[in-house]
C-alpha cells in the first residue's frame, strides 16, 4: 500500500544530518544544563551521540518505542524498554536537567509518551512536522505533514529519478 505523505520526499544525507544535528546543539547549548540525555530509539540514536559530544553530556539512556512496523505507516506505539528510573532520578524524580533527543516528531504521539515518563524533561527533535511540533521544546527544521522524510541509515546508493518528468522530444 502506497503511503501519499511519501509523495514529498525529503532526502537527508549524512553531511546534511550531521550538521542538522550540530545546530541542534547549538540551540541547546544556551537553553540550560544537562545531566543526561535519553535519546528514542532508534532514529535518536544519531543525533543523540552528536548533541552528547557538542555539549560535553556523557549520561546517554535510551527509551525504546515502537510505532513505524512497516516503514511507511505508523501504528500503536509499543514501549520496548522504558527510561531507567536512575536517569528519571537524577533530580526529582520528573526529568529536571534531562534532555530528551529524537530525529524527527510526525504526530507527537511518541513524544506525548516519552513526556509522560518525564515530565519536566526538554524535547528536542532535528526535523518537525507541524502536528507533532506543540511537542518539542526545540527543533531545527520544520517539514510539511504530509513529507516523508529520507534518513540516511534508510536509504541506498541508487539512481533518484528528476522530480520534474521528462518531455519526449
Amino acid at each position: 500500500m502506497e503511503n501519499p505523505a511519501q509523495d514529498k520526499a525529503f532526502p537527508v544525507s549524512w553531511d546534511m544530518f550531521h550538521r542538522d544535528s550540530r545546530a541542534l546543539a547549538w540551540r541547546l547549548s544556551s537553553v540550560g544544563e544537562w545531566k543526561a540525555i535519553v535519546c528514542i530509539t532508534r532514529g535518536g540514536l544519531v543525533p543523540a551521540g552528536i548533541v552528547a559530544r557538542e555539549l560535553g553530556i556523557r549520561t546517554i539512556e535510551t527509551v525504546c518505542i515502537a510505532s513505524y512496523h512497516d516503514y511507511d505507516t505508523q501504528g500503536r506505539l509499543d514501549v520496548i524498554k522504558p527510561v531507567d528510573p536512575k536517569v528519571v532520578d537524577l533530580d526529582d524524580g520528573e526529568g529536571s536537567g534531562v534532555l530528551v533527543i529524537d530525529d524527527l516528531v510526525d504526530t507527537g504521539k511518541t513524544m506525548k509518551v516519552v513526556r509522560e515518563m518525564l515530565p519536566k524533561a526538554h524535547f528536542a527533535t532535528v526535523y518537525a512536522k507541524p502536528v507533532g511540533v506543540p511537542m518539542v521544546d526545540t527543533f531545527v527544521t520544520e517539514v510539511s505533514q504530509d513529507t516523508w522524510i529520507y534518513f540516511p541509515w534508510d536509504m541506498g546508493w541508487q539512481f533518484q529519478p528528476p522530480l520534474a518528468k521528462e518531455t519526449a522530444g
